[in-house]
């Protein structure tokens, strides 16, 4: 090897992104508004996400139900109206947290 090749792959290189840019691109991340139907566990709630979709055949539109458990800080009880937003997994279930309480 010549002197310039070597010295020449020990030169940092300025195109590295930083923690910091990586963060910022993450993007958005995914919310639903429901209804919590249990709160019985602690900082844990069941949330209940309705969703209307046409049917693939009838064309009729159909109520479609999920449930979501998700991590709460806000002390919710059963019936509340809540937003909650997708994040890292808490458990082997959870993966939602609860943003805010929006009525009772």
């Amino acid at each position: 090897m010549t002197e310039e090749t070597v010295q020449g792959a020990a030169q940092p290189t300025a195109d590295k992104p930083s923690a910091e840019k990586s963060a910022d691109t993450r993007g958005t991340r995914k919310e639903r508004i429901g209804f919590v139907v249990k709160a019985a566990m602690q900082k844990t709630v069941v949330i209940t996400v309705e969703r209307r979709v046409r049917h693939p055949k009838y064309h009729k539109f159909v109520t479609r139900t999920s449930k979501f458990v998700a991590h709460d800080e806000l002390g919710c009880a059963a019936g509340d109206q809540v937003r909650i937003q997708e994040t890292r997994p808490l458990s082997k279930t959870k993966r939602w947290r609860v943003v805010e309480k929006l009525s009772v």
